[in-house]
């Protein structure tokens, strides 16, 4: 076992409070049963540089709900789960959380170094009534969100309609692009006049061409024999308690700043994807907040370098009103990694636990789960009562176990790493 090294580094910093910015990038599709596309990168706004969001929250409605299908998804991810993660975890966003109710699926990524700052993560559903526009459950919920939070996102394939006009008068005005034509009658503009629950709800303009009935794989309006008429059934909405700051609009007349304030960047449908009969909506939002949390509940930090074959060393401590359990442990995760399951290797801290300054304490990883192929890795501090991740360390470098003993040896054999490394020949 190797000596215990000095950690330096480490240390709990009680800050004040830090005034940020965050970005906000919201999905709502009705998928219609279908299997993902191929590329999500126009949804995600991926070949916008620049306009990195911090968390993606992503809502999809009628996935394949039939039960062979869900009992799979059930014991794996689902396709769309899949390729989300596919396509957001190499830029540096992990799954903090995903919860499905038969065909209504949400799912939420954030950057990595967000991770240790999130608390109280919680998810449920609740069954609703699907008799009439609101029934009394749907109110219940709306309202129980409104009062005990600072600020709701409501959105999804909400069913609205447009009423009144006769399909021959919407088309028409969609293809003048003449949408403000049509806003009032469209059903939730209405509600929201007559509706108590719904004061307060914010909605950017529908400066957008509706985004339901089309044919499948097609950006043409349905023709079948129903020809239903096109609606803006997917609808992004969200609203403040009274007191807070919405669009940045208002003048600002208290000394002390408002708590949260939201700005409505984009608002929009993605035409090009065809595979379902509703085109996708999305909403990307800048929030400025006070940060409360200043500083992570746990830090720590690799120890020394890292090399397959020895044992490796982690420094960390923690702040005084952490929650510590018998069951927290730490990751090793390669960069990119999906969600707090997709670790490498892991060890129990409260197993060899060692401490070496006042509140900083170290633990040892097996040189048999240093990872031979190397690489650019992270370690992870996983919260066993708050199941969540609540610290985070820098990036750093495990050197491949071929080029450590070619660097070691030094003769002038050939001992690349398209060679294998001494011990780890293969056999047939």
């Amino acid at each position: 076992m190797e000596q215990c090294l000095a950690a330096e580094g480490l240390s709990i910093v009680r800050g004040g409070n830090k005034l940020v910015n965050f970005g906000l990038h919201v999905v709502s599709w009705n998928v219609g049963a279908a299997p993902p596309p191929d590329d999500l990168s126009n949804l995600l706004h991926l070949d916008c540089p620049g306009r990195e969001p911090d968390m993606y929250v992503i809502g999809l409605q009628e996935l394949n709900s039939k039960l062979s299908s869900f009992l799979i998804d059930l014991a794996f991810h689902d396709a769309w789960t899949i390729q989300f993660t596919n396509s957001l975890a190499p830029l540096g966003y992990v799954k903090i959380t995903s919860i499905r109710m038969q065909g209504v699926l949400l799912l939420i990524f954030v950057k990595c170094p967000h991770l240790p700052y999130i608390r109280d993560l919680e998810t449920n559903y609740t069954r609703t009534g699907v008799f009439g526009y609101w029934v009394s459950e749907q109110r219940r919920i709306v309202g129980d969100l409104h009062r005990h939070c600072l600020l709701v996102f409501w959105f999804g394939d909400l069913n609205f309609r447009i009423a009144d006009h006769g399909l021959h008068f919407i088309r028409e005005t969609i293809s003048k692009k003449c949408y403000h034509l049509l806003w009032d009658k469209d059903q939730l503009n209405r509600a929201k006049k007559v509706e108590p629950v719904l004061n307060g709800f914010q909605e950017g303009e529908l400066l957008f061409k509706p985004t339901y009935k089309f044919n499948v794989a097609s950006i043409e309006y349905d023709t079948s024999g129903k020809k239903r008429k096109p609606a803006w059934t997917d609808r992004i909405l969200w609203r403040l308690k009274e007191g807070a700051e919405a669009g940045g609009s208002e003048p600002q007349t208290a000394p002390l700043k408002k708590p949260i304030g939201v700005t409505l960047n984009t608002y929009d449908s993605q035409m090009q994807y065809g595979v379902s009969d509703h085109k996708p909506v999305v909403g990307t939002f800048s929030l400025e907040f006070e940060k409360l949390i200043t500083r992570p509940l746990v830090e720590l930090q690799p120890v020394g370098e890292w090399k397959p074959g020895h044992d490796a060393v982690i420094s960390y401590c923690m702040l005084d009103e952490y929650p510590s359990s018998t069951w927290d442990w730490i990751g090793l995760f390669k960069v990119g990694f999906r969600s707090h399951m997709d670790y490498v290797t892991y060890l129990w801290v409260k197993d060899d636990e060692l401490m070496v300054q006042d509140d900083v304490y170290q633990v040892y990883l097996n040189s048999e789960e240093i990872p031979s192929s190397g690489g650019e890795f992270l370690l992870c501090y996983y919260s066993s009562n708050m199941e969540i991740i609540v610290g985070v360390s820098y990036h750093f470098q495990i050197v491949p176990e071929c080029l450590e003993t070619q660097l070691e040896i030094g003769n002038g054999m050939d001992m690349s790493c398209d060679h294998p490394a001494p011990g780890h020949m293969d056999t047939y």
